[in-house]
């Protein structure tokens, strides 16, 4: 729904079609996880998308749900199996996007050009890494970009800073005191780096907004990991 956002899917979307992968989307089918609901106390509206999703999934067959969204990986990887299966007569995994583009570029599967010559720091999202503990494998991605060093903030990885975004602050229009997401952005402006990557799309909006409220448009870019492999494809 949202025109920034889909350029990540469509990024995922050249990802799968150059891999040789057999893939597919829900389309109109797919709903939301309900991990914003449950956030925010609506336990009952959490519980009824989940029973849709369920439903949906069990319907069609697959081996591996891949979701470039951490709240999305995080809610069906750890709070739906309390639910019911995602499959009726098989098991799945759910995966984050940086982690299968890991194992795709690992098994041969995809080939990126390595001449990425900008600077880049990374943002760690917290229910990739704080939660799921995966802080090394958005990394190992990037560094097969280019040749140089992704530049660390100067809290990263299990003290990395949220966005902002979490508990559903997202939809919340702070009044009061400083923005988490200027702070996150002010580090990432220290670090020198033009680009700063990230694997959540909660995170991006947040730290796009967070690039116009401190003036730095001009100086600094938010992309998402697809967003960059996919530019860096050899198709």
């Amino acid at each position: 729904y949202d025109k920034r956002k889909q350029k990540i899917a469509r990024a995922m979307a050249k990802i799968l079609n150059t891999s040789g992968l057999s893939w597919g989307i829900l389309g109109t089918g797919e709903h939301c996880s309900g991990d914003p609901a449950r956030r925010l106390g609506e336990e009952n509206l959490f519980q009824s998308a989940a029973k849709v999703n369920l439903e949906t999934l069990r319907s069609i067959r697959f081996e591996k749900l891949v979701a470039n969204c951490p709240h999305c990986f995080n809610t069906l990887r750890n709070e739906y199996p309390a639910l019911g299966n995602l499959a009726e007569d098989r098991s799945v995994e759910v995966i984050h996007h940086s982690i299968f583009i890991k194992s795709l570029l690992a098994e041969g599967r995809l080939s990126v050009a390595k001449d990425f010559d900008r600077d880049l720091t990374y943002h760690d999202p917290c229910y990739l890494g704080r939660y799921n503990e995966h802080y090394e494998e958005p990394r190992d991605v990037l560094v097969q970009l280019g040749s140089k060093p992704i530049r660390e903030m100067r809290d990263n990885r299990q003290t990395g800073l949220c966005c902002g975004a979490g508990g559903g602050h997202y939809w919340f229009d702070m009044k009061v005191g400083e923005r988490v997401n200027s702070l996150r952005v002010d580090q990432a402006a220290e670090t020198g780096a033009p680009v700063i990557a990230t694997g959540c799309p909660f995170c991006m909006q947040m730290l796009e907004d967070g690039v116009k409220l401190t003036g730095r448009e001009e100086t600094l870019a938010v992309k998402d990991l697809a967003e960059l492999v996919a530019d860096a494809l050899i198709e």
